[in-house]
């Protein structure tokens, strides 16, 4: 695969979205967990379908990841700097990908439907079955937390290169110019 100096602007942008809606995700899920009001049912209506959108927005993104050229990693971070970088980014996709679908199959095998509102109701990925439901549902809470952990690591890094490295890492994905 060639290198580019930037990722490719549809990258950028899917990366900033993603953030943007997996932020989001993160505090509404903490709030669905500490809410018994009738709020709860609020955050659940906007989770399902901001889950979804996760879901295809990762699935867009690493098919472009796949058909564009990236940036390559400065030569100066050690090798295994570089390692755990490309190891990180696809611990994020897998959990990405997973959390969604973990969620999907678990409200399946709770028998609720997956409603992303003007009447679309996504098929069930499970029969009901409260076996399934009883494994998915604390599988759903850790692949959170790990996702949560993993985004904060990827955020630790990215502020690393962007403020104290500076090492024009961080450049790529916002596609920044360097100031002279």
């Amino acid at each position: 695969m060639k290198h580019a100096d930037y990722f490719h602007p549809a990258l950028r942008l899917l990366h900033w979205l993603m953030a943007a809606a997996i932020f989001t995700m993160l505090f509404i899920g903490v709030a669905m967990v500490a809410s018994v009001s009738s709020l709860h049912s609020l955050l659940l209506a906007i989770h399902k379908p901001l889950g979804v959108m996760i879901l295809v927005l990762v699935v867009v993104r690493l098919w472009l990841r796949f058909a564009t050229a990236t940036p390559a990693l400065p030569a100066s971070l050690p090798a295994w700097q570089r390692g755990a970088a490309h190891f990180s980014h696809w611990i994020l996709y897998l959990l990405l990908l997973a959390q969604p679908l973990i969620g999907w199959a678990m409200l399946s095998a709770a028998g609720y439907p997956v409603t992303l509102g003007g009447g679309i109701v996504l098929p069930p990925l499970l029969p009901v079955t409260n076996d399934g439901y009883a494994l998915l549902r604390p599988l759903h809470s850790w692949v959170a937390l790990a996702l949560f952990a993993t985004v904060m690591l990827h955020l630790a890094a990215a502020l690393l290169h962007a403020f104290i490295l500076r090492d024009g890492v961080f450049r790529t994905m916002t596609g920044m110019r360097r100031r002279d």
